[in-house]
């Protein structure tokens, strides 16, 4: 009986450890009003940790799901227009191709982990954006909706894509 004991306090006080473990790439969510459609993204914020992001950790000209540990989620309340593209209310996976003078956003059908699985074939639209340089380096990844746009930061680049009711 003392052993069974023994061993349900030791598998708590590991649960309870375990679940005090940060994750290194926290999930954050942003939400606003863009072009009178609610925007949220869920997505995760890696940190560049001294390390060369842009054309280093994530690299030009291949598929990243705009963020850490999961696809990045994008989901509209109403239909929308994304830089003139129509897209239907929904959620979304929100993947980019980085590009150091063009970047490709990419609306696609399926939300699953990470970009392994990605297929161009769910894409809902794709469309370019220039990418432009921050005011000052920023360490952690973060997206937000400002002046009816989606905008992505980080290092020192800042790539936007415009949102309006469609």
């Amino acid at each position: 009986m003392k052993i069974k004991f023994l061993l349900a306090l030791v598998t708590l006080t590991f649960s309870a450890l375990a679940q005090d473990k940060k994750m290194p790439s926290p999930p954050d969510k942003a939400t606003g009003n863009a072009g009178g459609v609610t925007v949220t993204v869920d997505y995760h914020q890696p940190s560049a940790k001294g390390r060369k992001v842009m054309g280093g950790l994530v690299p030009f000209g291949d598929v990243w799901r705009t963020g850490a540990n999961a696809t990045t989620a994008i989901e509209f309340s109403d239909n929308v227009k994304l830089e003139g593209n129509a897209v239907a209310k929904g959620k979304y996976g929100l993947y980019t191709i980085p590009g150091e003078n063009e970047w490709t956003i990419i609306i696609n059908k399926d939300i699953k982990w990470g970009a392994y699985d990605y297929k161009q074939a769910n894409d809902v639209v794709r469309f370019t954006v220039k990418p432009g340089k921050t005011s000052s380096f920023v360490e952690t990844f973060k997206i937000t909706i400002e002046n009816n746009k989606v905008v992505l930061r980080w290092e020192n680049t800042e790539v936007a894509f415009a949102v309006a009711k469609g």
